[in-house]
């Protein structure tokens, strides 16, 4: 129950991170009107950008979450209780990584696409 509790807690506090991990407001002095907070010119440029920091967020998670499963797998100790929430465990880890790297090579991949087709 608390890793599930901790899941929630990083699926709320993902976006602020990765908002304030993109977004630097730098404008430049004496410009007048609204101003560009963010070094991104294009959004395939930001959505690469905001992937970028969402893989380098979550991969030290991840890498946490599948070390902790395997010391879940080792103090089960034959227990099918904890064996089975061990196992479930495991398989969330795997497909949050799935989905996280799927992403960011989805939109890594549409981005090239794109770019080859406008030119």
């Amino acid at each position: 129950m608390r890793i599930r509790k901790w899941v929630q807690a990083f699926s709320v506090a993902l976006p602020i991170l990765l908002v304030f991990g993109v977004a630097h407001a730098a404008c430049e002095a004496g410009t007048s009107g609204l101003c560009n907070p963010l070094s991104f010119k294009t959004v395939q440029a930001f959505v690469e950008g905001a992937l970028k920091v969402l893989v380098m967020i979550a991969l030290p998670i991840i890498g946490f979450f599948i070390v902790f499963s395997g010391f879940q797998f080792i103090l089960a100790q034959g227990n099918e209780g904890k064996l089975k929430n061990a196992k479930q465990n495991f398989v969330y880890v795997i497909i949050g990584a799935a989905l996280v790297l799927g992403a960011w090579v989805l939109a890594t991949l549409l981005g090239a696409t794109v770019s080859q087709l406008v030119g």
